[in-house]
């Protein structure tokens, strides 16, 4: 006997043992049938999850599930991204090593994301701190050096001195560690770096062929890639003012047009001209350091206080030997993009004019915005940045920014100086090599081992993984394998000598740049990747995840997918076809007296209709409403997955994260949302159990009587719609079309029982059918359990999607604007086929055209078929 209510607390569990003792969702390598691989970015084992991951991974389950409906062979892999800092954050708190900290985490994770009823195939679940996985890394490794895309060099780099480590100049937020949140120093390491700046040039172009990516993001990371079209131009230097002689400087720029707005050339602190001057000049030594202070990352660079200092040294302009520049050490310059050195003009951009206010060396400008008179145009605290006529410039004046910048291309090109031109176009990037060391444990070593006779002598491949030592100890900060007794001696391969193995560990970002391909066949051994087998799964068809990887593990993983091509490991540059980056899920936060944050758990609520009062639920005492923000621990208003599976189910959970708002949209968490989501759930049982009542017995008759009709009508149309919401990701539009669907099934089945029509139980059964095997995506334990009820063969999950009666979707009549000279008087509603004298018939009989004709015969009626009337008094 159907129960009244849906039990979701015993549902639940049943359908997920009946999928797993099934092997439902376990993926074939060797299935004919077309592929489709969708993936979320694998999660972080920090603990448990939160709602942000029930948003992520329901997405990427609806796409998975319909997919699969649809007849493709599905992959929907999980794994977990487990090394990093937290774990030996963790092992220092909590007196734990890491390895059992991040183990322990991830069963944890993992019975949580199997509560939900991912339809995911758990036999290729990989977690990156494991040997079986990072062997297959620092085979990689060797490869690329063996492929010459890795380089081990000195290098300024940002130095986190709380968590002790290098961090690349993506992993910097605002001058602050991405994880400590401490502000960054600069120190100069040797360092292993991955050469991305080999493939700038490609990861730029091929942005125009990822038209299935959100356009902010291939912006974003066209703007970090930063390709530029410029000139390279030597400044010669006053012989006296150089400190030991130099005789020039060479500066690249974007805009050689203003030239004759130079006010002033300004070089990094770590330039040699900057270092020759400081070994003489202590005051200097001592601005140099501070600048180092700053961190290497551009964003923290752009936004501190522009300052420098000037060395006396005096640059000669181009094009004028008696015009002189002064040279200052600048904290906005860096050493690493173009040569280290810029020459200002400030009337045309903001750095350089706030720079110069500071100092006061003045501007000319030499643009000039149009429709402006260049002998009152002045700059004072804006620099004007857009297109004009050159001004002030000599015999640039009258030209425009692109034919100037051609010109003084051209003069500088054909003049030389001791042999060589003046100036040289060059294309340059602001994308800077890929420093992979990381001074921790918690990491893939790097497979390097140091020979004081032999150098740098990369591990023999058939001795790897080179494992991490367990026996470590976290009781001082910085790097246990730098400490260990054992573990860093080695002999060296080559002479079987004493060495050193390399302490330093590879970036996380490094396992997470080629996860997607392991999973194609994560039970190699020998390799990383079947080349045949990893070639025929990616692209990855649809990848889902936060917006905030767009610059670092999206642009990575196009670099890593290269390189991985360039040594073999793979045949093919992108990795990701389709990307889809959702919203966050947010939530108010609350405040009790003494200004503390409380938990959502914590509040009640009591409302007269025009206010809404919160009350802490144990004391009583008033509770403060504060803004709506991102789910967070310290703000403590997060809402716990568990406890919302536990008091609704699985199902509620994911169709209110569907249902609230559009998917690329911050999601509102409320309890209110959810208790909505709640009674759907029992509102479809309820019809459901109306449609096996209605549809037990069927008479064999056709299925075309008026209420069958529309049933049909309501079903393919939604079915129809669904479709493609779920293709183009809107799945609250989805969802939508499923709460109207269901409202239209609820009259049709009451308007049948009261009639006797040929063929309605038939068709309530396929309308009943086609709701559910839509809902299946979205709610898949509440979707097997009516597919039993509705007494259906198999399971929802594995049932073939149902294929949309398109002749359903035409409407038998049709509505059209009726005008009477010119001016809209009525609508008609006729059939769609009609003639042109029935419609003529059918306006003339309007009351509303009678009205305007005033009595009067028509002259002349004109139909435009399918779209309008007009009749002519």
């Amino acid at each position: 006997m159907r129960p009244e209510r849906y039990n979701a607390k015993e549902a639940e569990p049943k359908w997920r043992k009946v999928w797993n003792d099934r092997d439902l969702f376990k993926t074939d390598n060797n299935d004919p049938r077309p592929k489709y691989y969708v993936l979320e970015m694998f999660p972080y084992p920090s603990g448990r999850i939160h709602m942000g991951h029930v948003r992520n991974y329901t997405m990427g389950d609806v796409v998975a599930r319909y997919k699969r409906a649809k007849g493709f062979n599905v992959l929907h892999p999980m794994g977990w991204d487990a090394f990093g800092m937290p774990a030996e954050n963790a092992a220092m708190q909590n007196k734990v090593h890491p390895k059992e900290w991040t183990y322990a985490n991830i069963a944890t994770m993992r019975g949580q994301l199997q509560s939900m009823g991912l339809a995911i195939d758990w036999s290729r679940e990989i977690a990156t701190c494991d040997p079986s996985y990072y062997k297959h890394q620092q085979r990689m490794f060797l490869d690329f050096l063996e492929g010459g895309l890795v380089d081990r060099k000195t290098a300024k780099v940002n130095w986190d001195p709380v968590d002790h480590t290098v961090l690349a100049n993506e992993q910097v937020i605002d001058g602050r560690g991405w994880r400590s949140g401490a502000l960054v120093e600069q120190r100069e390491l040797t360092q292993w770096f991955l050469k991305i700046t080999d493939y700038a040039q490609d990861l730029n172009d091929k942005l125009d062929t990822l038209d299935r990516w959100p356009e902010k993001v291939r912006l974003m990371q066209r703007n970090w890639i930063g390709r530029s079209e410029g000139l390279l131009v030597r400044f010669a230097l006053q012989p006296q003012s150089a400190p030991n002689g130099e005789a020039e400087v060479e500066v690249y720029t974007t805009r050689p047009d203003t030239l004759f707005g130079a006010k002033f050339v300004a070089i990094a602190a770590d330039h040699p001209l900057a270092k020759a001057v400081a070994a003489k000049n202590a005051d200097l030594a001592a601005f140099i350091e501070e600048c180092k202070r700053t961190g290497t990352a551009q964003e923290a660079i752009d936004k501190a206080e522009k300052l420098g200092f000037d060395t006396g040294i005096r640059a000669v302009h181009p094009f004028d030997p008696s015009w002189t520049l002064p040279v200052y050490v600048a904290n906005f310059v860096l050493m690493e993009y173009g040569t280290g050195a810029i020459f200002g003009c400030p009337a045309h951009d903001q750095r350089d004019l706030d720079f110069v206010n500071k100092y006061g060396l003045g501007n000319t400008p030499v643009v000039c915005p149009p429709d402006v008179d260049p002998a009152t145009f002045v700059i004072t605290d804006t620099a004007y940045d857009g297109e004009g006529r050159m001004i002030h410039s000599r015999f640039l004046d009258g030209m425009t920014i692109a034919d100037a910048k051609e010109e003084v291309a051209r003069r500088l090109e054909t003049e030389t100086r001791g042999n060589k031109s003046v100036g040289q176009r060059k294309v340059n990037f602001r994308l800077r090599d890929w420093g992979i060391s990381r001074q921790r444990y918690w990491g893939c070593p790097i497979p390097i081992i140091h020979c004081d006779d032999c150098g740098v002598v990369p591990v023999p491949k058939d001795q790897l993984p080179v494992t991490l030592p367990e026996d470590v100890s976290f009781d001082v900060p910085g790097n246990p394998l730098d400490r260990h007794a054992t573990w860093k001696h080695v002999k060296c391969p080559t002479c079987g000598g004493k060495a050193r193995r390399e302490t330093d560990t590879m970036d996380t970002f490094v396992d997470s740049s080629w996860y997607f391909a392991r999973f194609t066949d994560p039970t190699l051994t020998d390799k990383p990747t079947d080349r045949a087998t990893v070639d025929a799964w990616l692209p990855v068809d649809q990848y889902i995840g936060g917006i905030e990887h767009a610059i670092l593990h999206l642009l990575y993983s196009r670099f890593f997918t290269r390189a991985m091509k360039k040594v073999g490991h793979a045949g093919l540059d992108e990795p990701f076809a389709g990307l889809f980056t959702q919203g966050m899920v947010v939530h108010e936060t609350y405040k009790d007296t003494s200004g503390a944050w409380i938990q959502p758990s914590e509040v009640r609520f009591e409302s007269d209709g025009a206010t809404r009062k919160a009350f802490h639920v144990t004391t009583g005492a008033p509770v403060s409403i504060g803004s709506i923000e991102k789910m967070s621990k310290s703000k403590k208003n997060t809402v716990d997955p568990d406890e919302i599976i536990a008091s609704y189910g699985a199902d509620t959970a994911r169709w209110f994260m569907l249902s609230d708002s559009p998917p690329e949209r911050d999601v509102i968490w409320t309890e209110e949302g959810v208790q909505g989501a709640g009674r759907f759930v029992q509102r479809v049982w309820r019809l459901v159990g109306e449609i096996a009542d209605r549809s037990t017995a069927s008479d064999g008759a056709a299925a075309d009587g008026p209420i069958a009709t529309a049933l049909r009508k309501a079903a393919h149309k939604a079915l129809a719609a669904v479709e493609e919401d779920i293709e183009r990701l809107r799945f609250n539009r989805g969802v939508a079309q499923l709460y109207e669907l269901a409202n239209s099934l609820h009259d049709l089945v009451q308007q049948g029982k009261a009639a006797n029509e040929p063929g309605l139980a038939q068709a309530v059964r396929e309308a009943g059918r086609i709701f559910i095997q839509m809902l299946a995506p979205m709610m898949p334990h509440l979707a097997e359990e009516c597919w039993e009820a509705l007494g259906e063969s198999g399971l929802a999950a594995e049932a073939a999607w149902p294929a949309v009666d398109r002749s359903l979707l035409v409407e038998n009549s049709i509505t059209l604007p009726v005008q009477v000279n010119g001016k809209k008087r009525a609508d008609v509603t006729v059939a769609r086929d009609a003639d042109q004298a029935t419609i003529e018939a059918a306006v003339l009989s309007l009351e509303a055209v009678q009205k305007a004709m005033e009595g009067k015969p028509p002259r002349k009626i004109i139909v435009v078929p399918q779209r309008i009337v007009n009749v002519v008094a």
